[in-house]
């Protein structure tokens, strides 16, 4: 390795070099009697710990550790408790699993990783950083977590929580994620690698919040550059949700229902309700309608009752599957199918 003294650092860099210590030392001393050791992911031992660290963290993308914790983590283990079983599973039996946890794709990277991982690495893991990141679905962050947390080796990343704090303890507004990964690196407490990231996730989630951040009580308040004007760091990204309407069908025909399984698109895999056209509405009953956010969408759905004969004239028809609805149950139905359905007043 290069020695650091004929290394030249900016003033970020050095800034990092000289609080290095006491961050380390304030960040463990913290964790150790604040940390979330509870959670089931931080507790796992053995050649099957990759396996539940890369579970909760794809799980945890765009999600709160509280509804993973609650509603999907042990269920989804207890379902495919190894990569090996994940890859005998079919597309619908790990989209239903993954039920109403949204942005499916992350489930549906995590079939094609078993898929391959049986494969190339034996039904197992790679336990390099470039073998990690070109698996589907896994980007630097998650390769970090997955190497640290699942294989014990000393690595750092960045997160957005770690994104949030790094950017308050330096006064940064929008830095490139290089620069931070690099301030990340000189902060690694290389000795204790394992419980220092797990500190790191902590406070940002817990006290260096987006909004309303408990800087009274951070142990790092005496380090942060950012203390007096938190929200200026980083600057809140601007998002504009879409407005979309839509207009869904439910017809019940013998015991069944009619639903379209999305073969394209972030419900790909998923049985949602038809969509009607609105030359089609003058055959319905209206029955409701509801407000829902997906993504970038913000979607009004009206729904409507549709009596069989008249469905069969649809264009969509042939696009359709007809479902017992005592089987709706073990389908994966989108999470604004399951909501028109309760709305409707359609018990299955």
């Amino acid at each position: 390795m290069e020695d650091s003294k004929n290394i030249s650092f900016s003033p970020l860099q050095e800034k990092a070099l000289h609080i290095a210590p006491l961050w380390r030392k304030n960040i463990l001393a913290w964790y150790k009697d604040n940390g979330r050791f509870t959670l089931p992911w931080r507790n796992l031992q053995g050649e099957n710990a990759p396996y539940g660290v890369y579970v909760s963290e794809m799980m945890l993308q765009q999600t709160q550790v509280k509804r993973v914790l609650e509603c999907y983590y042990q269920p989804f283990m207890e379902s495919f408790p190894t990569l090996l079983a994940l890859s005998y599973a079919t597309e619908e039996q790990v989209l239903k699993a993954w039920e109403g946890l949204g942005y499916y794709t992350r489930a549906r990277n995590m079939l094609k990783t078993a898929h391959i991982c049986a494969q190339k690495f034996s039904h197992t893991l790679p336990h390099t950083y470039n073998e990690l990141i070109a698996l589907p679905g896994i980007g630097a962050y998650s390769a970090g977590a997955i190497l640290c947390f699942g294989f014990k080796q000393n690595v750092s990343f960045v997160d957005g929580n770690i994104r949030r704090l790094l950017c308050r303890i330096f006064a940064l507004s929008n830095p490139k994620m290089v620069l931070l990964e690099k301030l990340a690196q000189i902060l690694l407490d290389i000795d204790s690698s394992f419980d220092y990231n797990q500190a790191l996730l902590d406070i940002g989630a817990t006290l260096c919040t987006p909004k309303s951040p408990s800087c009274l009580i951070c142990p790092l308040q005496s380090l942060c550059d950012g203390y007096n004007a938190p929200h200026l760091y980083p600057l809140p990204k601007q998002s504009t949700l879409i407005p979309l309407e839509l207009h869904l069908g439910i017809c019940v025909h013998n015991h069944h229902i009619a639903l379209v399984r999305s073969s394209k698109g972030l419900y790909h895999g998923l049985y949602n309700l038809p969509l009607l056209t609105s030359d089609s509405l003058t055959q319905t009953h209206k029955c409701g309608e509801c407000r829902h956010h997906y993504t970038k969408y913000h979607i009004r759905a009206y729904i409507y009752h549709i009596d069989f004969k008249c469905f069969q004239t649809l264009n969509i028809f042939d696009e359709i599957t007809l479902i017992p609805i005592n089987e709706l149950n073990s389908k994966p139905l989108s999470s604004l199918c399951k909501k028109a359905l309760k709305i409707a007043g359609l018990e299955y």
